[in-house]
């Protein structure tokens, strides 16, 4: 394998093509040029663009030179030119280059042009006039990718019952890794489940959910207060990088009204509970007195609370 394939096959390898863009010019005299770079960058990191140029003329050329002029918001980690002294008649002559995307860099449209020019050599000996050629490069920015956190919670709860609490997570930009998704409850408060959960990856756009169960403290309250519940995600992002995201969902802990429907499909009547397993026969078994006298129960409880306030 010559020289000039193998030149060819690492300049392709240096940019992955379903992330690159590449721009070819055919020139005067012969030169071909390829320059390669990725189709978007990410704010706050690195990004390479290599050139790949071929002398596919009959005479040698001197002089070559490539200018990348950047705008503000990308600056170059060393050097933002390349220089080649001399590609002979059928040579060829790749390398790259690296730039970092400012931290304050706006996302969107931004521009990276070049600015290429090469002396031709008449009959290899003698210097022209040079050649110049301006091309512009265009480089989405993005933002750093991020995960979205959502949570399906009740909109209330009381003592001295089960609720559930699911919690959502999408990663919008790129897969991640080595995810731990953490539901970290109240002191006074209990989950029925595990309240970490672990993932070797997650793909972009697809939602991995989890759902536990809240259980409540048995002492009921007489004033309703929020109780704070907070999700951590930790991830590794495609570059391998280390990140954390997190959530705060605040739940209104309130008193229990004599009838209240539970999210499962059970109800309590007072203090009693009726599961959603129980069948129509068995509710409607329950004595009407009963129901009665937890109803006179509540009331008359309610009242003793409603004297101690005085």
């Amino acid at each position: 394998m010559s020289l000039r394939i193998l030149l060819i096959l690492a300049i392709a390898c240096i940019v992955t093509p379903a992330f690159a863009d590449t721009i070819k010019h055919s020139l005067e005299g012969g030169m071909d040029i390829q320059i390669t770079s990725p189709n978007s960058v990410i704010i706050g990191r690195d990004f390479s663009v290599s050139i790949l140029v071929e002398n596919n003329g009959w005479e040698d050329k001197r002089d070559v030179l490539f200018v990348f002029k950047p705008d503000a918001s990308i600056t170059p980690v060393s050097s933002n030119q390349i220089f080649i002294e001399k590609i002979e008649a059928g040579g060829s002559y790749g390398s790259t280059l690296e730039f970092s995307v400012n931290d304050n860099a706006r996302d969107g449209m931004h521009f990276l042009n070049v600015d290429y020019s090469h002396v031709l050599l008449a009959n290899n000996e003698t210097p022209q006039n040079p050649l110049q050629k301006s091309i512009a490069m265009e480089l989405v920015v993005k933002e750093q990718p991020k995960i979205n956190i959502h949570t399906i919670t009740p909109e209330s709860i009381f003592a001295n019952a089960e609720f559930p609490f699911t919690v959502e997570i999408i990663s919008e930009d790129s897969d991640i890794l080595d995810v731990t998704l953490q539901v970290l409850p109240p002191k006074d408060v209990e989950f029925r489940g595990e309240t970490m959960h672990t993932f070797s990856s997650i793909q972009k756009d697809n939602p991995i959910s989890i759902t536990s169960r809240i259980l409540t403290p048995s002492d009921e309250i007489n004033t309703e207060y929020k109780i704070p519940f907070q999700v951590i995600v930790q991830y590794k992002d495609d570059a391998g990088e280390e990140k954390s995201d997190s959530k705060t969902v605040s739940i209104v802990m309130r008193p229990r009204t004599f009838f209240e429907l539970t999210s499962d499909g059970g109800f309590w009547i007072g203090d009693f509970f009726i599961a959603p397993y129980v069948s129509l026969g068995t509710i409607i078994g329950i004595p009407v007195g009963t129901i009665i006298s937890l109803a006179i129960r509540r009331s008359q409880r309610t009242k003793k609370k409603r004297k101690v306030k005085k």
